[in-house]
Formats: structure tokens, C-alpha cells, sequence
């Protein structure tokens, strides 16, 4: 169980860092998109290519965010029934949301991955500058992809708390 709870603080470190960056990013895409505003109003300049570089910025960006927020379970939750049921049996519903999250996920990141190689196989570049979007697929791709190992390890905690009844049941549940 220590081992566990090791790595899923590493997991927690990573994942916060991750969305960090991306946090990072949305904030620089923010200002960019005011100065870019203010240029526009101004009559002057505006950034060129600007919307192409937005295209490929956003789908990282927001991919960031999902790793940390499966494993802190800050995903929607509906947790009336588990009231109903009590804490072993709101531990066994838990289990069957978190592995079809997994289940959802494993998907997602297939579609990903299927979505990237098209693009890699017909060479698609932006519509303004020509910039290859390729990199950016495959970034984003990998970072979706770290919900698998992720969601991997909020499933087997579930398991643990269901079969044994001890652990984090989340607050709400069973009471």
C-alpha cells in the first residue's frame, strides 16, 4: 500500500506540474490574443498567423488538464445513489465510474492516436502560415495519453478501498 501511495505521489507531482505548464500556456495565449485585439482596434499589425498558432496551442493546453484532474477527482460525479447505498456500497460505485472512466479514456486516447497519423500521413499544415501541426498532435497525444497510467491508478485504489472498505471514499458518500 506505501508503494502505492508513492507513486501516486509522484503521479500528483507530475500531473500538477503538467497542468502548471499549461496554465502557463492558456496565460501567454490570453495576453496574446489582447495584444493581437489591440492591434486589430488600433489599425495596426496584428499577429501573423496568429489563429494558427491558437489551433495548435489549445488542443495541448487543454490536454494538460486531464491527468490532474482524474487523479484529484475533480471530474463530474453524481453521488446520490452511493448516499443511498452506504459507504462499502458507494465504494464498489465508485469503482464501476472509475473504470469506465478508464474504459472512456482508453478510447480517447485511441481516436488520438488515429487522428495524429492522419495527420502525419497527409502532411497537414496550418491554413495560414503552413506551419506543420504534426509535433503538436503527437504532443498532445502523449499528454492525453499519461490519463491511461493515471486513471490506471485511481481504479486500483478503488479496488483497494472496495474490498477492504478502508480508504478515501469521497466525502458525501455513505452518509
Amino acid at each position: 500500500m506505501d508503494s502505492l501511495l508513492r507513486k501516486r505521489d509522484w503521479l500528483d507531482r507530475f500531473t500538477r506540474q503538467t497542468a502548471m505548464i499549461g496554465f502557463t500556456g492558456l496565460v501567454v495565449m490570453a495576453m496574446l490574443t489582447m495584444f493581437d485585439a489591440s492591434m486589430r482596434y488600433l489599425g495596426l499589425p496584428r499577429i501573423p498567423g496568429f489563429s494558427d498558432l491558437g489551433e495548435v496551442i489549445y488542443a495541448v493546453v487543454i490536454a494538460s488538464c486531464f491527468p490532474a484532474g482524474l487523479l484529484q477527482g475533480h471530474n463530474i460525479t453524481i453521488r446520490f445513489l452511493g448516499k443511498a447505498v452506504g459507504r462499502r456500497g458507494s465504494a464498489w460505485l465508485e469503482l464501476f465510474g472509475s473504470s469506465f472512466t478508464l474504459l472512456f479514456f482508453s478510447l480517447l486516447v485511441w481516436q488520438f492516436v488515429r487522428l495524429t497519423l492522419d495527420y502525419q500521413a497527409n502532411e497537414r499544415v496550418t491554413g495560414t502560415i503552413e506551419m506543420t501541426i504534426v509535433p503538436w498532435w503527437w504532443l498532445t497525444t502523449f499528454v492525453i495519453s499519461i490519463c491511461l497510467p493515471v486513471q490506471v491508478l485511481v481504479v486500483v485504489q478503488r479496488l483497494m478501498t472496495a474490498i477492504t472498505g478502508r480508504g478515501d471514499v469521497p466525502s458525501g458518500a455513505g452518509m
